[in-house]
């Protein structure tokens, strides 16, 4: 990859990295009308700090998966449809959570903030690990040149690790920001991701060499023992 190409990963990866800074904190912190709501200031040290680590470490050790990772789009309409569908529950979870805080309708204690603020911190460590086990990563559903069915580490255990970390993650979201209500609202994120799964798991098993037999070997999607 030429030096050009590398300044325009990183500047693309920055002006992202940005504009998600900016629109999370938009959209926390202006219903709250408060600057002094540090549950939001919490969940974005949590999520943008190692995000950005992890950008840093993508662009020194592995620049293919880090423009993978920014340049996804989805090509089915199903898909799409999910993808926006996600979006709105984020939007409305995050505007909810700031409207609670501001009119103190149910805000939950400390204790339960710090705690969900672990539980996503070890969500973050699992998927960290998905993408050093997984190179073939996307954030669409394809398959690409030369993938292999990967069946070691936690792939081993379920056949969607990715999911079952971001999963928790954005479950933890909402706590994490002392909300019960945007913790409701994001539980409808659930059948989203199962209809993902669904159509993820049809596309890999029609293009994927090796994916039938897998399924058989590990039996659960997400959560062991459970689903």
């Amino acid at each position: 990859m030429s030096t050009d190409d590398n300044k325009q990963l990183f500047l693309q990866a920055v002006g992202k990295f940005l504009l998600g800074v900016l629109i999370v904190g938009l959209l926390l912190f202006l219903p709250a009308w408060s600057l002094r709501y540090w549950q939001g200031w919490l969940l974005m040290g949590i999520l943008f700090v190692p995000m950005f680590c992890a950008g840093l470490v993508m662009m020194a050790k592995n620049q293919e998966l880090l423009r993978k990772r920014l340049n996804a789009r989805e090509e089915e309409k199903e898909q799409k449809t999910v993808v926006r569908m996600s979006g709105l529950l984020f939007i409305a979870a995050f505007v909810v959570a700031g409207l609670n805080w501001r009119f103190g309708w149910c805000v939950l204690p400390d204790w339960a903030v710090w705690a969900s603020a672990g539980l996503f911190l070890i969500c973050y460590l699992l998927y960290a690990e998905v993408l050093r086990e997984n190179t073939y990563l996307s954030r669409t559903i394809e398959v690409q040149e030369n993938q292999k069915v990967i069946d070691t580490g936690l792939y081993g255990v379920v056949r969607h690790p990715m999911y079952m970390a971001t999963t928790v993650l954005f479950l933890a979201m909402p706590l994490v920001l002392g909300s019960p209500f945007s913790f409701v609202i994001m539980l409808l994120y659930l059948p989203l991701i199962a209809k993902r799964i669904k159509n993820e798991e049809a596309v890999l098993e029609e293009g994927l060499d090796g994916y039938k037999e897998y399924k058989q070997r590990v039996k659960y999607k997400v959560i062991p023992f459970i689903w």
